[in-house]
């Protein structure tokens, strides 16, 4: 069988345009796949902003403050997240939960331990066990993480309904400069009403030693909130950030260049 030459150039011409094509699909692929892995995990598993755009963090009718290392700055979140050391994650091989002290102390010496006083901060409707002035039975809320409505109810199946968050979760701080903080500062640092949220259960479970490079809430209102209080807890405790996690800071609060830092008084 005889080919022509003008055959024979279209056939080429044809063959070229299908490597270009495959190769522009490839670079799109791998892009996709690299906005995945930063921000789109988080995009695509969040619905629509319509939950709480913050969450509560002091009372002062019924609770004290607690002593950080230092005082949050005011101002932009955006600029106190540059104050920030920038470093890799310490060894994590050494920590446990008891170098933060036993959990939910009465830190702030007001006479509730600290569970409780987030729960009686952060629900609606909040009631009392009969006879206690501190320990909280029921209540509900719109849930920060999910926007969900969530009902409280104390009980044995029940109450992991609702857990407390620590916004900078205490594995983190650990591998990111709670070692050097005296016990009584890590102590502080777990019973910090900044740094604790009444959220989701399953949710809280997710997140686990998560930071803003790896978790997000599937709430979009509250993100800007939620960095900005990361911000807050490690600027008062003297804690650095990743690089990764620094850009995940960055990419949230440049949507909202208004966000605040977050103080609790």
């Amino acid at each position: 069988m005889t080919v022509s030459w003008s055959a024979y150039r279209r056939a080429r011409r044809r063959s070229r345009q299908a490597w270009v094509l495959l190769a522009v699909g490839g670079i799109a692929g791998l892009g996709l796949l690299g906005w995945f892995f930063t921000a789109g995990q988080f995009e695509i598993s969040a619905p629509a902003a319509d939950g709480p755009a913050a969450a509560p963090v002091f009372d002062p009718a019924w609770m004290k403050p607690v002593a950080a290392v230092h005082e949050v700055p005011p101002g932009s979140a955006a600029d106190a997240l540059e104050t920030l050391a920038v470093k890799g994650r310490a060894g994590k091989d050494n920590y446990s939960r008891e170098a933060f002290g036993q959990a939910w102390l009465d830190v702030d010496r007001n006479g509730c331990d600290t569970r409780n006083d987030i729960l009686r901060r952060d629900l609606a409707g909040a009631v009392f066990t009969e006879g206690s002035k501190c320990r909280i039975s029921a209540g509900h809320f719109q849930e920060p993480y999910t926007g969900k409505p969530i009902e409280f109810r104390r009980g044995q199946d029940s109450s992991a309904a609702v857990q407390i968050d620590h916004v900078v979760a205490l594995s983190d701080a650990w591998q990111k400069g709670a070692q050097a903080l005296t016990p009584r500062q890590r102590q502080n640092l777990a019973n910090d009403p900044l740094n604790l949220i009444a959220a989701d259960g399953p949710s809280n479970q997710q997140k686990g030693a998560g930071d803003a490079a790896t978790w997000l809430p599937k709430n979009k209102s509250i993100r800007c909130h939620y960095v900005a209080r990361q911000v807050s807890v490690k600027a008062a405790y003297g804690l650095w950030v990743t690089e990764a996690e620094k850009d995940a800071m960055k990419r949230v609060l440049g949507s909202c260049p208004g966000q605040q830092t977050i103080r609790a008084t």
